[in-house]
């Protein structure tokens, strides 16, 4: 499981993200957000039989490009890429299930680099 329940201390550029080969979940939020909070055990409990799928915290907020890039409203927005582009979107989840949708859908996508597991790295 790739679950991570801190932040990451530097954010990647969108064109670092962009990038990514893998399938990768985004979670933009931050430490303080009670919806975000709320929605961490949905997340851990979706990432557990996705173990291939890297998953990214990333702190939000005014003057933060990445999540301006993504075009970020509300916390938590989990984005959901497959070599760097977006397939799904869920804001302010409510279950697991959507979750786990989300993450079958870009493990499903077949992999532009013809290579199998995920090469993302931060």
């Amino acid at each position: 499981m790739n679950y991570q329940a801190t932040h990451l201390a530097a954010t990647p550029s969108r064109e670092t993200v962009d990038r990514f080969k893998g399938a990768v979940l985004l979670e933009f939020g931050t430490h303080w957000c009670g919806h975000c909070a709320s929605a961490q055990p949905l997340i851990k409990g979706a990432l557990r039989a996705h173990g291939d799928v890297v998953h990214l915290k990333i702190e939000d907020g005014p003057g933060r490009p990445l999540g301006r890039s993504y075009g970020v409203k509300l916390w938590p927005t989990l984005v959901f890429l497959k070599d760097g582009a977006e397939v799904a979107r869920l804001v302010r989840p409510q279950g697991q299930a959507a979750i786990g949708e989300a993450l079958v859908q870009i493990e499903a996508q077949s992999s532009s680099s013809g290579t199998p597991g995920n090469s993302t790295s931060v």
